[in-house]
């Protein structure tokens, strides 16, 4: 079960000293706000993109309805207040390899097409985040095609 709120916001912090093994509900936080901050980058958010955040989280983390449910909560409460992403994305470049980071992105690439379409504030994000997670190009574009082709887009 997730923690307070309190305790999930002090664990995406970076970490202060020593290479402590990352915490899994920080780590569910972090990835969850970048799906949220994503879907925000839309100037109107359906339940299209919800689903679609809810989705990835389960598939990402293998959650039950109501913890990914409150995941999602927690992560848009904690979006609205944050002032940059580098706490998140260093939690995830700590716990995650390269695969683990592509995935998620792929995952980014599928909210931000949730809708059928991609604004330039959606892909802006994208770059942002991906450039942040040390994404290489080539495979930054990648994802984005997979995604897009999942989505139906054009």
């Amino acid at each position: 079960m997730l923690r307070t709120l309190k305790d999930l916001f002090n664990a995406v912090l970076p970490p202060q000293a020593g290479p402590a093994a990352p915490d899994e509900h920080a780590l569910q936080l972090a990835a969850a706000v970048l799906l949220v901050e994503v879907m925000r980058a839309n100037t109107e958010i359906g339940d299209v993109e919800r689903r679609t955040v809810l989705a990835a989280l389960h598939e990402k983390f293998s959650l039950s309805t109501d913890e990914t449910a409150q995941l999602l909560e927690l992560a848009q409460r904690t979006a609205r207040e944050a002032t940059d992403f580098f706490g998140f994305t260093s939690r995830i470049n700590d716990a995650f390899g390269m695969e683990q980071k592509l995935r998620m992105v792929e995952l980014m690439w599928r909210v931000a097409y949730a809708d059928g379409t991609l604004s330039a504030h959606e892909n802006h994000v994208m770059w942002r985040v991906s450039d942040l997670l040390r994404i290489p190009h080539g495979a930054y574009v990648s994802a984005k095609m997979r995604a897009r082709d999942a989505a139906g887009a054009a």
